[in-house]
């Protein structure tokens, strides 16, 4: 694994566990020596991410990243589709989250930025281990995206809506 696509996992990996972990846990996961995840957190640190250190390792604080919401709606069939615009694009889908008439808002986290990710998400919602939260709201839900640009945000909203996926402003 190439160190710029090592470093936007330990993103990846810091944002989803939103709790402190420990360069050791990073290293055993990414399959790289601690001192590689020392030098690799010394260079998202410069690049703007304000990671933490603490004794019993590292936290993200924030992340520079341009992020936007997007309410959506489509078919089980198209959540593929939909994942892989806004990845191949340069996003990565924050969480899904919808708006229950009696429950209000429920969120749940994805965090996903590949191919890979998708891959996963879907076989987990094909083999039964879960289902998607939209089928509670009939298809609408909303996805939180962040990427480096607002630009890459418009060129997703584009891709978006020339599938209709984009629900329009009433």
């Amino acid at each position: 694994m190439k160190s710029e696509q090592r470093r936007k996992e330990i993103v990846r990996i810091m944002m989803s566990e939103q709790k402190v972990i420990s360069g050791g846990q990073l290293a055993d996961k990414l399959g790289v020596s601690r001192q590689i995840i020392v030098q690799d957190i010394a260079a998202l640190k410069g690049m703007g991410y304000e990671i933490l250190s603490t004794h019993n390792g590292y936290v993200l604080q924030t992340t520079p990243l341009q992020e936007r919401v997007f309410k959506v709606f489509h078919t089980k069939e198209q959540t593929e589709d939909e994942l892989t615009r806004i990845i191949d694009l340069g996003g990565t889908v924050a969480d899904v989250f919808v708006w229950h008439k009696v429950y209000g808002k429920m969120t749940a986290p994805l965090h996903i930025s590949s191919r890979h990710h998708i891959a996963q998400f879907l076989e987990g919602v094909r083999t039964g281990k879960s289902s998607e939260l939209m089928n509670v709201t009939g298809g609408f839900h909303y996805h939180t995206v962040r990427a480096e640009t607002q630009d890459i945000l418009n060129k997703i909203e584009e891709s978006l809506k020339d599938m209709n996926y984009i629900v329009p402003e009433i």
